[in-house]
């Protein structure tokens, strides 16, 4: 169950995901930098599939995913692929959007991927049969919340959600990480759901995108230690 945010600034882009998990659930490796074909990819690593539902390349360009889509139908399905490798495939393509595209999903759990290729942000879905996409405004913030929410909710934190940016006078990884920790602590004691129940907030990974840079921040919610990918960066604690 996730959420994802896309949030530009005058020098900056910021692309978050929150991720909950069921309690129990293996916890992910923090985000590290992997040499690929194309160049370095930062990701959290998923431990049994080695996959991540978020990542950066070095070149600028991101990958994040949702889990779920509302026409759906798996049921019985035998997946060939898991859909974190999936991302991984298509954040180590030079242009990720084209991968889509072109990518065979055939017997790949269905997902909703947010894509920034070369500064253009694309929302692109694979309901288990077909995909689609659109292009979005790379202007304006943009909020998506796992089907998993029920729709009045994922309408209140959408408000939640653009209400607390516009409220931002200066926008940094600090700030920006500030916010979606606050949106998530409104959520657990205001917004819980049915479906959410016995599922608990285990990270919120951050993007920072720059002029000359991109990097990731991973809060590790259970142990509140933060693990920055800057060169000669470690853990802290909160």
């Amino acid at each position: 169950m996730r959420t994802v945010t896309y949030i530009p600034s005058k020098n900056d882009i910021f692309i978050t995901s929150i991720r909950k998990e069921k309690i129990g659930h293996t916890a992910a490796l923090p985000p590290e930098r992997y040499s690929f074909s194309s160049g370095s990819i930062i990701f959290p690593k998923e431990t049994d599939t080695g996959g991540s539902w978020i990542a950066c390349h070095a070149n600028g360009n991101a990958v994040a995913f949702l889990n779920e889509t509302v026409t759906a139908d798996t049921s019985g399905a035998s997946y060939r692929k898991s859909r974190g490798l999936i991302l991984l495939d298509l954040a180590d393509h030079t242009t990720p959007f084209n991968c889509f595209l072109a990518i065979n999903l055939n017997r790949i759990a269905p997902f909703t991927a947010v894509i920034l290729d070369s500064f253009h942000l694309f929302e692109c879905s694979w309901d288990g049969r077909s995909k689609s996409f659109n292009e979005l405004d790379a202007q304006a913030p943009h909020i998506w919340s796992s089907v998993l929410y029920a729709n009045d909710t994922a309408s209140i934190r959408k408000t939640q959600f653009e209400e607390s940016v516009a409220a931002i006078k200066t926008f940094s990884s600090k700030t920006v990480l500030d916010l979606h920790q606050a949106l998530d602590n409104r959520e657990s004691t205001e917004l819980r759901t049915g479906a959410a129940e016995g599922l608990l907030t285990t990270s919120i990974t951050l993007i920072t995108i720059g002029p000359q840079l991109a990097k990731m921040q991973y809060l590790d919610v259970i142990s509140g230690r933060i693990f920055d990918t800057e060169p000669g960066a470690g853990a802290t604690t909160l």
